[in-house]
Parts: structure tokens; sequence; C-alpha cells
């Protein structure tokens, strides 16, 4: 026997006690739910999430017509668009019917009721309920996860993925490129799970975070009285990473002299800690990460050419998520269940436009931005679907508190950009000078705006 917990949920709404009474114990294979009126029936919604609900039109305060019975029609698609409602209309209310099945119904029923023929119907409902979520289950764990921990759907990330598993096996110095928040560290850990140092250490630093007089002492470690404060022997990222995996994030952010630190590490892969004199034999394999334009750097004297050919043996360049086909509504999805479920709370889906906004927004932040904004909706949602407000978002895509502000702003730099290269007759050094940015700092100007020379 099956458990009823276990058991699909029915909602039955109708106003006439004697045939709700009826239909409730005609539903053997159910966990029958009942309501009366429209609040009823969204409260009922929320609280049992039923797989079919059969739906009378006649409802209170119009019995004697149908618009309340579509408005409650089109509440519930709008809270829970996957559940099949089954509208039931009287004998000579054909017209209704069939516009509650263009709302977004099922089917749709006409009175009397014949138990058996409905109870058909309800099953035959149910079963395609079953089908279609069984078919999303399939198709997103078809797409989110070809690598451990790596969400991707997208023809762009896939080949990454294939990538990775190429590059993964075998030990080369591995350099990942990509704006802040695109996913390099994810990638970095995939690289590692599928190596055969997966079951050493992942060992992860921030170059960017950790001011230079620290990050020395941090990478390589440092003996007792080395300095200020050294009141015992340390050792560093470097040392904890033996036999596993190093992965330097920001390494453009790194200062010239460790850079040439770093260089003979990766070149004789031995260290000194500071202060020290021993040779430190130490096996790892190095992933670094940056989102900064190197050769840009390189011809500005602020990052050497030399380590640049030592840490790109192999480079992967991640693409934003405004570049990925449709992996924003995946990865949006992953997270809103991950939320969702950390948080306690019954929410299933986005609402249509909720998607829209997703689809039309431009992500600056890429998949950290994303993720928590979809965090923040879980928390503040008060429907059973986000909506395009919870993430804050318009219709458009764009933050609503920002939409005139960046707007004014682009139109203006893009403005500037192209006047200055009329000027200039198109000489990126003397654009670069007259509007006092780097030469990388205007290439990446210049793509974002869609502009050449």
């Amino acid at each position: 026997m099956v458990k009823r917990s276990q058991m699909p949920v029915l909602l039955l709404v109708e106003d006439d006690p004697g045939l709700l009474s009826q239909l409730r114990w005609c539903f053997d294979d159910f966990e029958v739910v009942t309501a009366t009126n429209r609040d009823e029936a969204i409260t009922q919604l929320r609280r049992a999430e039923p797989s079919v609900v059969t739906l009378d039109l006649g409802l209170p305060p119009d019995p004697g017509g149908a618009s309340e019975g579509l408005a409650t029609l089109e509440q519930i698609l709008s809270l829970a668009p996957q559940t099949k409602v089954i509208v039931v209309t009287g004998n000579d209310d054909r017209d209704n019917a069939v516009r509650a099945v263009a709302l977004g119904a099922y089917d749709f029923y006409q009175k009397p009721v014949d138990a058996e023929l409905l109870k058909l119907i309800v099953q035959r409902a149910h079963r395609i309920y079953e089908l279609e979520q069984e078919n999303r289950r399939l198709q997103q764990n078809q797409g989110a996860s070809p690598l451990p921990g790596l969400i991707a759907g997208s023809p762009e990330m896939l080949k990454i993925c294939r990538t990775v598993e190429k590059v993964a096996p075998v030990d080369v110095t591995t350099l990942l490129l990509g704006e802040s928040g695109t996913g390099k560290e994810v990638v970095a850990r995939a690289i590692h799970s599928r190596s055969h140092r997966r079951d050493a250490s992942f060992v992860a630093i921030n170059c960017a975070a950790i001011p230079e007089n620290l990050l020395e002492s941090e990478l390589f470690g440092h003996e007792k009285g080395a300095f200020t404060g050294a009141t015992r022997q340390s050792r560093g990222k470097i040392e904890y990473a033996d036999g596993g995996t190093l992965f330097l994030d920001e390494v453009g952010d790194l200062a010239l002299s460790l850079q040439a630190k770093l260089l003979r590490f990766l070149q004789e892969r031995s260290i000194e800690r500071v202060g020290g004199r021993e040779d430190i034999p130490v096996d790892v394999r190095v992933i670094c990460a940056t989102h900064q334009e190197l050769p840009g750097l390189i011809a500005e004297n602020t990052f050497r050419e030399d380590l640049f050919y030592r840490i790109s043996e192999m480079s992967i360049t991640i693409p934003p998520l405004r570049e990925r086909t449709d992996d924003a509504h995946l990865l949006a999805r992953v997270f809103l269940e991950r939320f969702a479920r950390e948080q306690g709370r019954a929410l299933k889906d986005f609402t249509p436009e909720a998607l829209s906004a997703i689809k039309a927004h431009n992500w600056p932040g890429n998949v950290r931005e994303l993720e928590n904004r979809v965090k923040r909706a879980v928390v503040m949602a008060d429907g059973a679907q986000i909506t395009s407000e919870d993430l804050e978002l318009s219709d458009s895509g764009e933050d609503p508190l920002m939409l005139n502000l960046r707007q004014v702003r682009d139109d203006a730099e893009g403005r500037a950009l192209r006047h200055t290269l009329q000027i200039v007759d198109g000489n990126i050094s003397r654009a670069a000078e007259l509007l006092g940015v780097s030469r990388p700092t205007l290439y990446d100007l210049l793509k974002k705006h869609g502009l050449n020379r």
C-alpha cells in the first residue's frame, strides 16, 4: 500500500459541497485536498503543490459565470506553470472551456460529472506531469554537470569542458583567462579533480587580495626570525600544495619582484623560504588565472614576458556569461534549487517575466552576480515563483535602479571613443593618451562598444 505522503496530490476546486464530497472519494490513487473559492485554492496550491487541479469555472462571487474561475486559472498557472489544470464547466459553456484551454488549462470536462471518466482524465494529466518533470530533470542533468562542480550547457562552455578533459591528465602549467566572476576557480578545480593529483590538496590563493609585503611569505613561507613577528618557522602555500595543485588567482597583480621568484620556482621546481637558504623541492601543478590582458601589461613593463610564456603552456579563455547561449537560465535554475533547499523555501521556478529579464540582462558581474541575485531573490520572494522584481531586474533585463545611469554613462563613453578615434585618425596609442587610459583598457572599451579603428 502506498503511503499517503508518497501519493501525488490532487486539488479539487468546487463550490458545490455535495459534488465536492462525491468527487473526494473517487481518487484512491491521489492525496486529495479541496477548496471552495479562489483564496482557498491558492492557499492549497502553495501548501500542497498538487500535480493536477480540477477547477470549476463557476466560483463565488460569480457562480453563474466564469470570470472568477478564469481568474483563478490564470493565478494558478502564474504560480505553478507545470501544474495540469482541468476545468469543469456546465453543459452550455463550451466557449469558456475553450477560452480556458487557450489560457493554459490542460483539458476541460463538462457537467454532469462522470466520476470514472474524470478519474481517467486526471490520471492521464498526472502522467503527463510526471513525464515533463522527468524530461526536465534529464535535460538538466545532461547539461548541468559535464565536469564535477562545473555547470554548463551552452556550446561555448561545453567546448571549455572538452578542453579541460584533455588538459587535466597532463601536468602542463595552465593559464585561465576571463572576466571577473566567470568561474575561473571552478574550472581550475575541475582540472584538479580530473587529474592524477585529485586525491592531494588543491591550494588557492588570490594574489590581489594580500598586501605585497605579506604575499611573499604567504607563497614561499618563512623561517623563524626572518622579519619582525616571525616567531616560528612557517610553510607557504606552495609547500602545502606539494603533490597537488596550486591555483594562483589574479596572477596579473603580482609585483615584479615576486614575478621573478615565481619564475625561478616554475623553472627549478624548488623554493627558498623567506630568510632561509635551503632549496626545498616541491612537486606541484600550477594553474594561474587573471582577468587582465597580460600582453598589454607586458607592453607596459608591469608583467614579465618570460613569466607569461612559462605560465601559459596551455591557455583557456572562459567566455563571459552574456556570450554563453542559454547558460544563464540553466545556472539560475541550479542556483534556485540549491538556495531554496538551503533556505527551506518551496520555490520551484521563475516567472516568464523573470526568465525574460535573466536572458536580457548583460550580467557585467557574470556568474557571481547571477548567483548573488538568485540567492537574494530566494530570501525575499513572497510567491511560489521568483519574479523579475525579486531579482531586482526589469523585464528588459536591466537593473531598474541602474538603468538610466548606466545608459547615460555608456552612451557618453561611446561618443567620447568615437570622437577621439576620429581626431587621431585611429591611432590607438594617441587615443589612449588623450583619454587618459592604458592601451589594454582602450582595447577593452573598443570591444565593448563594437568599435574599430
